[in-house]
């Protein structure tokens, strides 16, 4: 869980996309935040969802393994629901996913 977390939080650093990171382990509040959030259908079989789980606002967005794949495919900004930066490999891809 932590390198996966370490992985985003990189990447959106990197391409200082702003975000805010919520502490579930320290704080109930925002625990009891992302399990309400988290859609049914994104919800393991047993158990609580694990993070990182990625929202935009209160939009749920997905989890590891969907960040993942948009940033294999060059996604990530639509993916995160953003414009990407003019010029950027990523924007110009973007383009020719969803003209």
């Amino acid at each position: 869980i932590k390198k996966q977390q370490q992985d985003v939080l990189g990447f959106l650093e990197a391409n200082k996309i702003e975000f805010e990171e919520k502490d579930i382990a320290a704080n109930e509040e925002n625990r009891k935040w992302m399990r309400e959030n988290v859609p049914e259908e994104s919800r393991p079989a047993s158990g609580n969802p694990l993070p990182p789980r990625l929202f935009n606002d209160s939009r749920y967005l997905g989890d590891y393994n969907a960040f993942f794949e948009a940033r294999e495919n060059n996604a990530v900004y639509a993916f995160l629901g953003l414009t990407a930066p003019p010029g950027s490999k990523v924007g110009e891809h973007l383009l020719t996913v969803n003209p």
